[in-house]
């Protein structure tokens, strides 16, 4: 999610723009796509406590890392700074630890670590956004290719028991899968809640109902998107699924009908939230204070509405009759701390 007051809110990983702009939305890819890889081919190796994630409870787009990071168990190993969910002219702000700056990186705003690696970038702060503690420099804003290099690369820094989140043999099929629940889901629910046109409106809208259609007839029948395990597939279209009757059935005017009305998404939908390494990670306050506070050209009063009640989450789901091993031959992870 990245924030600003006078550009069109068409910046990668998520936004929180404080105005809608006359021009349709558009999500641009993340301008700094340098990865943390295993070998260090881009200059930056893996390195347990070199790095730290900079993330909002409140964007999907974070809580994806977030929820990655909790099922690999690499929470010593990539440490996090968590920003306020109301943000300023500045953008995401670290006003939620003491003085109002990050206890590791020094800073404010994260913004100044993206000073540090590009002076003057014109573009917008987004999280997740991975900063070289030692430097204080941004390493990456790739939200699509983070968690997958969290799969892959950070291997050796995994947890005992870790799941495989991208299986190879899946691989195909699971990409297949995510880049239709992007298109239509995770960035489909902006596109209608920022389209200027009625037209534009209704197109998003019929594209986000299409494809949660389709993804609850193939769910009808299988407990997991791809294969009998917990995938990435899973964990990107879980971060809207679980904003979806707070946030974007209102607020973004995706009405049809909410999450809550669809037997088998509901259903899904809790049994992944039931799941340890998945709602452990959820703040529905953060999630709907930064929505409802921060997009005043959407909600120009501000108003946080006071439902819906989130005990729903805990109901029984009764998705185990259709099998499926949540963490394959692996294990959960542990409480979180």
């Amino acid at each position: 999610m990245s924030h600003s007051t006078d550009r069109p809110a068409d910046d990668a990983g998520g936004l929180g723009s404080t105005s809608v702009g006359k021009k349709p939305f558009k999500r641009s890819r993340s301008h700094f796509q340098d990865r943390i890889t295993a070998d260090g081919r881009d200059g930056w190796p893996v390195e347990a406590g070199r790095y730290r994630l900079a993330v909002s409870l409140a964007c999907p787009w974070a809580s994806r890392a977030l929820v990655s990071r909790r099922l690999l168990g690499l929470e010593e190993a990539l440490p996090i700074a968590v920003a306020d969910p109301i943000q300023d002219e500045r953008s995401w702000r670290f006003t939620l630890d003491p003085g109002g700056r990050d206890p590791v990186l020094g800073i404010r705003y994260l913004a100044e670590a993206y000073d540090a690696r590009e002076k003057d970038y014109p573009g917008g702060v987004s999280v997740p956004a991975v900063v070289d503690v030692p430097s204080g420099r941004l390493v990456t804003n790739d939200y699509l290719q983070l968690t997958l290099d969290l799969a892959t690369e950070w291997r050796a820094l995994h947890r005992p028991g870790a799941p495989d989140l991208y299986p190879e043999a899946l691989r195909e099929e699971i990409d297949e899968v995510a880049d239709e629940v992007y298109e239509d889901v995770n960035n489909g629910v902006y596109r209608a809640g920022f389209a200027v046109t009625q037209d534009e409106y209704e197109r998003a809208y019929r594209g986000v109902f299409g494809r949660l259609d389709r993804l609850s007839e193939r769910l009808a029948g299988q407990r997991y998107l791809v294969g009998d395990t917990i995938t990435e597939a899973d964990i990107r279209l879980f971060t809207t699924l679980v904003r979806f009757d707070a946030v974007y059935h209102g607020h973004f005017k995706c009405n049809r009908n909410k999450l809550s009305e669809d037997p088998v998404l509901w259903a899904y939908a809790r049994d992944l939230y039931q799941t340890p390494g998945f709602g452990d990670t959820v703040d529905f306050d953060h999630i709907k204070r930064h929505y409802y506070q921060v997009h005043t050209g959407i909600n120009p009063t501000a108003i946080v509405p006071a439902g819906p009640d989130p005990s729903g989450w805990r109901t029984p789901h009764g998705r185990e009759r259709l099998g499926g091993r949540p963490f394959g031959d692996g294990t959960p992870p542990e409480e979180p701390r």
